[in-house]
């Protein structure tokens, strides 16, 4: 039995509703985020990358987005972290500062096609963004190896590049 749940017509997956995005994308992050790096937005503990530094601010206030710890690392994984601030090219800036030449990037967001996602249906969420998007981000600003899924049956979409 598939649970559901049912938003303004459309019908998605009930798991959607559950948190713990991470979970759908962390076998591919374990293939390409190794050696000492940082976990983004992860929420709760226990829903932190295996071996990361967890960087959110319900779980330690000293650091968010915008202020990572000064360490630069091998790489910053995230998930569902960047439609929540309010400047995602700023963070997205910031953490580069924080990855070595040759630590990886590794995003996974939602989206816009999960229409409680929209930032007009989520008051939590300020940002649509889309994997072509964050790919043009990433050509821009030294990355090489870029790729991006499609969606996924989450309604999620990966980015994954190494800073140049």
């Amino acid at each position: 039995m598939i649970n559901t749940i049912t938003y303004k017509g459309s019908v998605y997956p009930q798991f959607q509703a559950s948190g713990n995005a991470s979970r759908f994308v962390k076998a591919f992050a374990l293939e390409v985020c190794v050696g000492n790096g940082y976990d983004v937005g992860a929420n709760r503990k226990e829903w932190a990358f295996p071996g990361a530094v967890i960087v959110d601010p319900a779980i330690n206030s000293k650091y968010d987005a915008m202020n990572l710890p000064e360490d630069v690392v091998d790489y910053i994984f995230s998930s569902h972290c960047l439609e929540h601030v309010v400047d995602w090219v700023r963070v997205l800036d910031h953490w580069s500062t924080r990855l070595r030449s040759g630590g990886v990037l590794f995003l996974y967001l939602p989206d816009f096609s999960q229409k409680y996602w929209r930032p007009w249906n989520n008051i939590k969420h300020v940002n649509c963004l889309n994997a072509e998007m964050i790919t043009a981000y990433l050509e821009d600003n030294g990355y090489k190896n870029i790729f991006a899924s499609g969606i996924d049956l989450n309604n999620s979409f990966t980015v994954m590049a190494e800073k140049v």
